[in-house]
């Protein structure tokens, strides 16, 4: 018994060490910022970023809906980009209904990204 208990604690040796450096590395990388980060915020580094907002502001303050129409429009590209890997390295295997599945697919996102275009959400006036 204790010579199996022995082998299987050495099997998984390699899991705990995985797993203490990951959680040193882990933690390591969230204290170091605190440790070694410049504390001095210029006005550049305050205003508004890519969000258009400005950094300390009121919470409840109107905010422009384009922002966040972009940003999904970005997910839901980016998501249509990994579907396509996996397809095009499957290609071959899918067959023809693959194919067409996937033609059907990326024609919704099409039609979608016309019908956004056509009303006017990605206009920046």
């Amino acid at each position: 018994m204790g010579h199996t208990l022995d082998h299987l604690l050495v099997d998984y040796l390699p899991l705990v060490v995985f797993i203490g450096l990951s959680l040193v590395i882990g933690l390591g990388l969230l204290v170091a910022p605190f440790i070694v980060a410049y504390k001095n915020p210029d006005p550049e580094k305050l205003s508004a970023y890519e969000c258009g907002f400005d950094a300390f502001d009121d919470a409840r303050m109107k905010f422009d809906v384009r922002f966040y129409l972009v940003s999904i429009l970005f997910i839901i590209f980016d998501l249509e980009v990994a579907f396509l890997f996996p397809w095009a390295v499957a290609f071959k295997e899918v067959g023809l209904f693959g194919f067409w599945s996937m033609m059907l697919f990326l024609a919704v996102l099409t039609i979608g990204f016309i019908y956004e275009w056509k009303k006017g959400a990605l206009e920046w006036d």
